[in-house]
This record gives structure tokens, C-alpha cells and sequence, in this order.
């Protein structure tokens, strides 16, 4: 009986070559209060009375703003050691209406990229499959190639 080989040989090759796009990332900064302390009494004067003991926060938002309270703080035995702490972050307004394209909210955390350039970002495949990749003199580029070879018998 003669001897067979079926055999399938397969090469694919490919590249990918990405330019990186102009991108903007806003974040909204929310409204923050805290409070801390010892060996302090508090109160809050509002409307011409005022309450003790009252720690101050935070009240009715308008637009996403939040009013805010801060007490007033007074050492309990003169001489004796306190500690105080209070802070208030004031969040961004809400918008009234989605930003039109391009634009950005004035909101606190925001992070913009530039666009990248391709300069002499360039790529080939011959015809055995090899491929040659040259990312070049641009920026943000990204440059990928891949060869696979499948080789089957039966």
C-alpha cells in the first residue's frame, strides 16, 4: 500500500495601525461636609436663636450645590488639650442641558488628551506573509502585526 499525506499548509497575516483620537473625561465634583473633634462644644446660630451642641451640615441643594452650615466651636475647660476639625468641598453646578459636541462642563475633575499624528506610522505585508511594521516619527500610534501558520496532516 502506498504511503499518503494529506497536508494543508495555511499562512495569515495581519496587521492593525491606530492613531489615538482627541479624548476630554469630566467628572462632576459632589457636594462634601465632615466634622471632627474633641474637648469642644459646638452650636449653630440661624435666624437669631441658637442651638448647642449642633454640628452643622449640609442643606437644601440648589443646582446640585448644596447650602452648608458651619458651627461654631468653643474650647469646653480652658487649658485643657481639643481638637478641631471641619471641612466642606462645594460640588459643581448641574447643567441645565446636555454640552453640545466639542464642549466641556465646568465641572472639577476634568483630564483632556490630544489627538495623536500618524507622522510615518506605516505597515506592509509581502506576499510570503512577512510583515514589516515602521511606527515611526508620529504620537500615540500603535502599531501590531501578526503572522499564523497552520500546518495540518491527515
Amino acid at each position: 500500500m502506498p504511503a499518503r499525506a494529506d497536508l494543508t499548509h495555511k499562512i495569515s497575516s495581519s496587521i492593525q495601525l491606530d492613531v489615538k483620537g482627541a479624548s476630554t473625561r469630566a467628572i462632576r465634583v459632589g457636594n462634601s461636609y465632615s466634622i471632627s473633634g474633641s474637648g469642644v462644644a459646638t452650636s449653630v446660630t440661624s435666624g437669631g436663636s441658637t442651638t448647642a451642641n449642633a454640628i452643622g451640615g449640609l442643606g437644601a441643594a440648589t443646582a446640585g450645590v448644596n447650602a452648608v452650615t458651619i458651627p461654631d466651636a468653643t474650647q469646653v475647660t480652658s487649658g485643657n488639650s481639643f481638637s478641631f476639625a471641619n471641612s466642606y468641598t462645594q460640588g459643581d453646578t448641574v447643567p441645565t442641558s446636555a454640552p453640545t459636541v466639542g464642549a466641556v462642563p465646568a465641572f472639577g475633575d476634568i483630564t483632556s488628551e490630544s489627538a495623536g499624528s500618524a507622522g510615518t506610522l506605516a505597515g506592509t505585508i509581502n506576499t510570503s506573509g512577512a510583515i514589516t511594521l515602521t511606527p515611526g516619527t508620529g504620537t500615540g500610534v500603535t502599531a501590531i502585526g501578526q503572522v499564523i501558520t497552520e500546518l495540518t496532516t491527515r
